[in-house]
């Protein structure tokens, strides 16, 4: 039996797509939709779920190519073009330094706590009740764009997703808010950091496999289609789901994510219950 099909790659794929970027936890309805599918956490399923937000970081450098590739700076203050790839560039890396750092020191720990589902549903709930609150705390700031100084605290802040159910984009986006961005420039900044965190997410899951001696099961059977197709639906359904989020959490802010995120962690932690209880057999643990 193949260990994953087609039709459980593309729910997968689109969970993915539209959970990245937005502040409701991927690692939670990952979980949850791997539950409801009835797979099994094997080698494969673990680097799919991984290697398909290539497709996602995809689709951020499509959506977003001019501020990529002829960075806004050059029309605002009259930069050169190597001065403002310069500028773009450097606070990705110095945003992106505080996870690389606190990732390598405790991988193993990071990777131990990822399987434990009631920390998923308890971390959902308590950032959404913080999701409630924020634009009250910080309100929509006046900065179109970070500082140096700005993207280094906005990467601290990124680390706090390392804790399974948090949301990196939560994370960062609440950081930019501490550092004064709009609601949207936040946003943004959250998914241009999300291409140097996410690739190098990817490209460590790959090392690992054939670390491990398992790279060759990416190109059993149907693996490798299914990794392609994964990530076309990840890019496409991405694609739509920023386009959304930008439009929506300008004008309307975050509290509709915060009620949400309460009531999906309310649901893992109500199914953790019934299943000890006895009540059901239906568990969202994966079956190594």
């Amino acid at each position: 039996m193949a260990e994953m099909t087609w039709f459980q790659a593309l729910i997968i794929s689109i969970v993915e797509g539209l959970t990245e970027f937005l502040p409701v936890s991927s690692t939670g309805h990952m979980i949850i939709t791997e539950g409801l599918l009835g797979m099994k956490s094997t080698p494969f399923v673990k680097a799919f779920t991984v290697i398909i937000q290539f497709g996602a970081i995809l689709s951020v450098v499509c959506l977003y190519w001019r501020r990529f590739f002829y960075p806004e700076a050059i029309r605002t203050h009259g930069y050169t073009w190597w001065q403002a790839i310069w500028r773009f560039y450097l606070k990705l890396v110095v945003g992106v330094v505080p996870a690389v750092v606190l990732g390598l020191l405790f991988n193993d720990f990071i990777e131990e706590n990822l399987g434990r589902v009631w920390l998923v549903a308890v971390t959902l709930i308590l950032g959404g009740v913080f999701m409630l609150f924020c634009d009250r705390i910080w309100g929509n700031g006046t900065k179109e764009s970070p500082t140096l100084k700005n993207a280094f605290w906005i990467g601290c802040f990124q680390c706090i997703s390392m804790i399974p159910g948090v949301s990196r984009s939560m994370a960062t986006i609440v950081g930019g808010m501490a550092q004064k961005l709009t609601r949207k420039a936040a946003a943004e900044f959250s998914f241009f950091l999300a291409v140097p965190t996410m690739a190098g997410a990817t490209v460590l899951s790959l090392y690992k496999l054939i670390k491990n001696g398992e790279g060759n099961i990416l190109m059993q059977g149907d693996n490798l289609g299914l990794l392609i197709f994964g990530n076309v639906v990840a890019f496409v359904v991405a694609i739509a789901a920023i386009r959304f989020f930008i439009g929506y959490v300008s004008k309307y802010g975050f509290r509709a994510f915060g009620w949400y995120r309460i009531i999906v962690g309310a649901v893992i932690l109500a199914i953790i219950g019934l299943h000890a209880c006895g009540l059901t057999d239906f568990t969202l643990e994966m079956v190594d």
